[in-house]
């Protein structure tokens, strides 16, 4: 007999109230789960309004353009995805303006045979990894849990395209403001303090969050922005790869994810996580406001989701979980369930590495560790202390000081008192 059990018997034996705990234990058991009704996208005006036969040609309107026997016609002549640009959109934003492979080579600044490499649009059939045609580094690195996860940084001249289309196009573009992961002016604090004081934090991480954005989301995110269907798919195909099928994981056992063989959002392109975030606005809106219908707080850093409320909101936890998953598949990512964590007052709640049961600040662990790195580094000098083999260590330790003082100006200009008597020489 447990002790709660036993205490039950001693205030009340066998009366009404085991009989009442044991009908509502019953009753919560029997209650259904609840269901989101669907949403209904609807499809703007702008991208009907042209009538479709005007879009089948017999000369070739530009360069690269498909041929009708791609769709299925055996009459000579050529598609034109130009046509349906929404500029005044494109005004709204800012953005620069290009409607076919031409003109979005004029503005890279680079021949159109160029980008068309670029983009891959030179490719035909099965690909098998070929150091000199891929355009990324591709490397496995171990995951703390198990299992591996894929980067694939680009290589020089499809990162500089990919730059130039983060500075002059998606960082013009705000995300959702529940989103703080790699967003100009919010950080891992800002992203914290919203959760400081609250009765329960719940945090949720979405499995292969760059991963699970697939190609046709992206071409979507540049239509939405106002591109024409052409621009938008080399868009998407200069921001998006796909592993080559022989690439096999460091684990002779092991399969490589069926999603890295389409085309998707690179873990270390430099412009995943804006186009991340923006796939992810759909998610942020109706999580927001299931949040605020439960009297909660909700914020995102990358694929990490965290709500917090007070006590009525721990009580809901049973309503608002299942409609949180349902949520999340319906938007077509992947929750990582044993990474669930509920956290109430009582015990040390971290978000994203930030201490909020009172305020934000650093962990007491993590602050006497930095402390004694910068004290050694003092004493016997910082090259010892880099047992990590950290390339430019000074930075990493200036970067940590930081953070520090962002939490907590008292004890960070104590690290950095420490920070400024070590002797770099």
């Amino acid at each position: 007999m447990g002790l709660w059990q036993w205490l039950k018997q001693l205030l009340f034996g066998s009366t009404s109230v085991e009989v009442e705990i044991r009908t509502e234990e019953k009753r919560q058991e029997s209650r259904p789960t609840p269901k989101l009704t669907p949403l209904r996208y609807h499809v703007s005006s702008w991208e009907n309004r042209l009538p479709w036969k005007r879009e089948f040609v017999s000369q070739r309107p530009y360069r690269f353009a498909c041929n009708t026997d791609i769709w299925g016609m055996y009459n000579d002549g050529y598609v034109d995805l130009s046509l349906d640009a929404d500029f005044g959109q494109l005004e709204r934003w800012g953005l620069p303006k290009f409607s076919n492979p031409e003109e979005l080579a004029e503005w890279l600044g680079l021949p159109v045979g160029r980008v068309a490499w670029l983009a891959d649009r030179v490719r035909r059939g099965d690909w098998y990894g070929d150091p000199a045609t891929d355009h990324y580094y591709r490397k496995f690195v171990s995951k703390r849990r198990g299992g591996w996860r894929l980067l694939e940084a680009p290589k020089p001249a499809t990162k500089a395209v990919q730059y130039r289309i983060l500075s002059e196009i998606l960082e013009r573009v705000p995300p959702h403001p529940a989103a703080h992961g790699f967003v100009r002016g919010r950080s891992i604090v800002t992203n914290a303090r919203p959760h400081t004081g609250q009765a329960v934090v719940v945090k949720l991480d979405l499995e292969n969050f760059y991963t699970s954005v697939s190609y046709a989301r992206v071409v979507a995110i540049f239509r939405r922005l106002g591109y024409s269907r052409e621009a938008a798919i080399w868009l998407a195909r200069l921001t998006t790869t796909q592993a080559p099928e022989n690439l096999q994981p460091p684990d002779r056992d092991a399969r490589l994810d069926w999603r890295y063989t389409l085309r998707h959002l690179p873990q270390g392109a430099p412009t995943s996580p804006a186009l991340a975030n923006l796939a992810a606005f759909s998610l942020d809106v109706r999580l927001s406001g299931m949040a605020r219908s439960f009297g909660a707080q909700y914020t995102r850093y990358a694929d990490d989701l965290t709500f917090s409320g007070p006590k009525r909101f721990l009580q809901s936890l049973d309503t608002f979980l299942p409609l949180v998953i349902q949520i999340i598949q319906s938007e077509r990512f992947w929750l990582h369930v044993e990474k669930t964590q509920i956290v109430r007052r009582h015990r040390r709640q971290v978000v994203t590495g930030v201490v909020v049961n009172e305020r934000p600040t650093m962990g007491r662990r993590e602050f006497k560790q930095l402390e004694a790195i910068l004290y050694n580094c003092v004493r016997h000098g910082p090259t010892g202390q880099n047992r990590a083999g950290i390339p430019d260590f000074r930075s990493h330790l200036m970067g940590r000081v930081a953070h520090a003082r962002q939490l907590d100006r008292k004890k960070g200009d104590r690290l950095m008192d420490l920070f400024q008597q070590i002797d770099w020489s």
